[in-house]
């Protein structure tokens, strides 16, 4: 390494000191969220001194993790339980903190060695793994089912094998997604930083890349804002506030990045089916509800509810809106059919990652010797993205907002503006 990176960056104590704090402030504020909206859902309730262990599993799936979920009754009865959901609530509370604090070192230079910038992602990628083993350690439990009048219940009793569920985490998939999660966070915070510094070789692609990945992310997080604002209205003038804040803490970028998508013309589909459900907007549980499986778009929402247009609209605004931050904070010879180009290749990604993390799936089933669903407690919820719709309206979507936003800007030059290298 050379002097001067050496003296900048303070050196391996610093860059593992660095790492340390990025990593406990990531999980510290991860647990936060996550026991602040377990709270709210009333988790706090869980027998057996559960919820610490509740809110572990919790933060490993918002960190990438997987846990897995099984349960029966001896040889009586067999649970059947499916959960695949991420608390993004919980992920983009500690994806801005640990990106924040990586970056802070960093910042008030153009270029970095490569050298230096493995120097800081290696600590905090291993130190990462360690903490996230941890959790992963802690998150296990076991509960025992009440099935009340039903066959199970009360051949269980006389029999004393009642029904049981139980969770854990699975360490090796946990620490290969953690892995995966860790990286592709830091990668995604070096193309969003203008003041990061990148490597000499790819400085170039400054100008086409990291405009259009700031407006893009700065996107979903003005939807997840609109969604706060709205969640505090509801849970201002309607009853439970409770489960609404319960929503916000663990599962509003879920929601709010959906309407992102059914405002641009997007479509999912899915189905919420027996007596559980996912907590929700009233709306589009009434959209799913039933045996088989409902496609969810504006017109579908609107049919319940003819406020659901109103996505449209917002989509529309907020997508001129990013293309016109797109252009500002690109150099003036950057042309309006490159900022199309660029917005268009940022949207697509960027709508592709919300279809594969927002979506849903949770299924339970109690058999009773093998047949059938045993005193009602099967159910299952689940959604899903029209993935190349969403994506290929997104890239459509991108190009428009990129060109009209590069008009739109032109009379606005040009605050941060990049001269030509």
């Amino acid at each position: 390494m050379s002097r001067t990176s050496a003296t900048t960056s303070g050196g391996p104590a610093r860059a593992w000191r660095d790492a340390l704090v990025a990593v406990v402030a990531g999980f510290v504020v991860m647990i936060v969220i996550a026991a602040a909206g377990l709270a709210c859902a009333g988790a706090g309730d869980l027998p057996e001194g559960a919820f610490p262990r509740v809110v572990a599993a919790v933060v490993v799936m918002a960190a990438g993790g997987s846990i897995g979920v099984s349960g029966g009754a001896g040889f009586l009865a067999e649970a059947d339980v499916n959960l695949s959901v991420l608390p993004l609530s919980v992920t983009l509370a500690g994806a801005l903190t640990v990106g924040l604090c990586f970056l802070r070192p960093l910042h008030n230079r153009a270029v970095a060695h490569p050298r230096e910038l493995l120097g800081r992602v290696v600590p905090l990628v291993v130190l990462w793994l360690l903490a996230l083993l941890g959790v992963a350690l802690v998150a296990r439990q076991d509960f025992g089912i009440s099935t009340g009048d039903s066959p199970v219940g009360e051949i269980g009793e006389l029999l004393d094998a009642a029904p049981t569920v139980g969770f854990r985490a699975e360490v090796p998939a946990t620490l290969f997604f953690g892995l995966l999660w860790i990286l592709g966070l830091l990668v995604i915070t070096l193309l969003v930083s203008r003041r990061a510094p990148l490597p000499a070789a790819l400085v170039r692609f400054h100008t086409a890349v990291r405009p259009a990945a700031f407006a893009t992310v700065v996107l979903l997080l003005a939807y997840v804002a609109i969604g706060v604002v709205v969640g505090l209205v509801v849970a201002a003038t309607r009853g439970d506030a409770a489960q609404t804040f319960a929503v916000i803490l663990l599962g509003l970028p879920n929601l709010a990045w959906l309407a992102l998508t059914l405002g641009f013309g997007g479509s999912w589909e899915g189905r919420v089916d027996g007596p559980f459900g996912l907590p929700m907007p009233r709306l589009l549980d009434q959209t799913l509800r039933g045996p088989d499986l409902s496609t969810v778009d504006v017109a579908s929402l609107a049919e319940h509810d003819s406020r659901a247009w109103w996505l449209v609209p917002v989509a529309a605004v907020l997508l001129l809106g990013t293309g016109v931050l797109a252009a500002v904070r690109s150099p003036a010879h950057v042309r309006a059919r490159q900022h199309a180009l660029h917005l268009a290749v940022a949207l697509a990604p960027a709508t592709l990652a919300v279809c594969l993390t927002a979506s849903v799936r949770a299924e339970f089933g109690l058999s009773l010797l093998g047949i059938g669903d045993a005193g009602g407690l099967g159910g299952t919820v689940e959604l899903g993205p029209h993935l190349w719709r969403n994506v290929g309206l997104a890239l459509l979507w991108g190009a428009v907002a990129g060109f009209l936003g590069a008009l739109v800007a032109r009379p606005l030059r040009r605050r941060g503006r990049v001269e030509r290298p």
